[in-house]
């Protein structure tokens, strides 16, 4: 990533595993959280980082997947992108929390370049 112009871009969501969405698709450093509501309020479930490279750049983390209109209402959505198979590994690679009560992580996908590295989740020595 350029550090010249990096920024942190933090997202909660309720789709665990997902991976990240972004209205802009670009460079820097990610947040995402994952939580569930429960009775008794809020339980976090999975947090992860990832420096991630912008949809202009060589082997970009993120996909442009565009604005639909609801049919319904004829709102439109915010153009949005998600991350591509690499850049949801690097997110999940970076995870700095999981509950393995709720999340069974070996069955995640992974598409990287490189090694495993060894902060990961799915490396030989991770969580």
């Amino acid at each position: 990533c350029d550090t010249t112009r990096e920024g942190l871009e933090v997202k909660a969501t309720v789709q665990i595993g997902k991976g990240g969405e972004s209205h802009n698709g670009h460079s820097g450093w990610h947040t995402v959280i994952c939580f569930d509501k429960t009775d008794a309020g809020i339980e976090f479930v999975h947090v992860m980082f990832a420096a991630l490279k912008g949809h202009q750049e060589r082997n970009a983390d993120w996909k442009y997947v565009g604005s639909r209109v609801n049919e319904d209402t004829g709102s439109r959505r915010t153009e949005t992108y998600n991350t591509t198979g690499t850049g949801t590994t690097k997110l999940r690679d970076g995870s700095a929390f999981l509950n393995p009560s709720r999340i069974i992580y070996s069955r995640w996908r992974q598409k990287r370049i490189g090694k495993i590295p060894a902060y990961s989740i799915f490396a030989k020595d991770g969580v």
